[in-house]
């Protein structure tokens, strides 16, 4: 799965579970307007039920339910991929302009997506993280 898509399935379910959800949902909302415009109105009942589960687990500190539930938008916004590659661009956006700035500062890390690429010749090595390294040996 596209590293960009898991980031904002994960964005989208962390920030429909604050204040701002309304604007979480719109967010998403435009991007099924763009590829399914007949499912929108499915799709904001779906949001508000995700909002309501997630809520009661955070209550319950049931973290395996938020977990399935960003699983579960991280497969739908794949879908959308799937459909129309180029509704990534617009992912892109609202994941960046919509969807981070509404989570807490301590929930923006795990949400954050890195693209790398490396190409090694010959005997050459390559060595990339997207955070902490530790390399060991010889």
């Amino acid at each position: 799965m596209d590293p960009l898509v898991m980031a904002a399935g994960t964005a989208l379910v962390t920030a429909i579970a604050t204040d701002a959800w309304q604007q979480a949902r719109a967010g998403a909302v435009t991007l099924w307007q763009r590829v399914h415009p007949e499912r929108v109105v499915a799709i904001e009942a779906e949001l508000e039920h995700a909002r309501a589960a997630l809520l009661a687990a955070r209550r319950d500190g049931d973290v395996r339910t938020e977990d399935a539930l960003a699983d579960e938008w991280r497969g739908r916004l794949a879908q959308l991929v799937a459909a129309d590659p180029d509704v990534l661009a617009e992912i892109r956006r609202v994941l960046e302009q919509v969807w981070t700035p509404l989570l807490p500062p301590s929930e923006r890390p795990a949400v954050r997506h890195i693209t790398m690429h490396a190409t090694a010749t010959g005997s050459g090595r390559v060595y990339q993280a997207g955070g902490d390294q530790q390399i060991t040996g010889p």
